[in-house]
């Protein structure tokens, strides 16, 4: 049995990292973009922000021009430590976390939670500088790999290990929304309003759009082998909503959280929330290619998943599991 608080704990913790996690992949592949572009092609930082919901906040305390406000978003994303959202804040809220529950999780879990937040408190500023940023967020993203390593090869298959997975699975699909919702409907209304004004569908850098959103997620390499030819938009934001076989997809991280809850107790409380957010998953689509169809799509999931985490706190962080 599990108190409610190391429930809380476990969850969250697990939220916490899969949220600079996602970041790190977020801005690493949004600044090899930028790279890859001519200046003329992207003129903002904005989509960083929008992704990751920090725009209200961000434009708060900051009276800059996003177009060229690189240094002070990025900044505001992994270093800055009164952001909730940031980088830094993420894995210190993790440890914070996990802290609690070093009797449960693994020792060697434990000790690459620690040394995580050791380095991003040391070198999160020097990430903020392009010429060091890819080091930094590398070494954050293996880090994160290695811990979820040891929790698949030696912790136990218990209430814990399910919450979790639960956690991660929730903010890994939420964060794969934001990335649809926001960058691949840009995309999409962008080509339907070239369409309109009798101009070519695509130019010569939309395949390096594509390839960057994809990319986000870690997701061009698998995209490429399941499609086996070139980037069509559609199909893009299908197999990164549908396909059950690729990890990050929504619909692979939903399946996760339905073998979660159903190995949790209350499961009768908790899976009619996953059936809803399947339902509205499965509707998600239906758009097509229209970019405005889509990003309010991607909000109905969002409010989904949103559903599901407060079912998961009713049940397991109100009382013990």
């Amino acid at each position: 049995m599990l108190l409610s608080r190391t429930a809380d704990s476990l969850y969250w913790g697990a939220r916490y990292l899969e949220r600079a996690e996602d970041t790190a992949r977020l801005v690493r592949s949004y600044t090899e973009l930028v790279i890859d572009l001519p200046t003329s092609a992207v003129s903002t930082w904005e989509p960083l922000l929008a992704v990751s919901g920090s725009s209200e906040s961000f434009h708060q305390l900051h009276e800059v021009d996003s177009g060229s406000a690189e240094v002070p978003i990025v900044r505001f994303l992994l270093a800055d430590t009164h952001h909730p959202a940031s980088i830094a804040s993420s894995v210190e809220q993790a440890r914070e976390n996990l802290r609690t529950t070093r009797e449960i999780i693994p020792r060697e879990a434990w000790q690459t939670v620690n040394d995580l937040y050791l380095y991003v408190g040391s070198n999160a500023s020097s990430g903020v500088e392009r010429r060091s940023r890819a080091r930094f967020l590398g070494h954050l993203i293996a880090e994160c790999q290695q811990l979820d390593g040891v929790l698949t090869t030696v912790m136990n298959r218990d209430e814990a290990y399910e919450l979790w997975r639960l956690g991660q699975s929730i903010e890994r699909a939420d964060m794969t929304t934001r990335v649809v919702g926001v960058r691949a409907a840009a995309l999409l209304f962008a080509e339907q309003q070239a369409a309109r004004d009798g101009e070519a569908m695509a130019d010569i850098h939309d395949d390096v759009q594509w390839m960057g959103l994809l990319r986000s997620v870690s997701a061009l390499q698998m995209y490429q082998r399941a499609t086996r030819g070139p980037i069509d938009g559609a199909a893009a934001v299908r197999f990164l909503l549908l396909d059950a076989a690729f990890p990050r997809s929504v619909a692979s991280c939903a399946s996760r959280i339905r073998e979660a809850l159903s190995r949790l107790p209350r499961s009768m409380r908790t899976l009619p929330a996953v059936d809803e957010l399947d339902a509205v998953l499965a509707r998600s689509t239906t758009g097509g290619d229209d970019g405005a169809a889509l990003d309010a799509a991607m909000d109905e999931v969002q409010l989904a998943l949103a559903a599901v985490n407060d079912v998961v706190h009713d049940a397991f962080v109100q009382s013990s599991v």
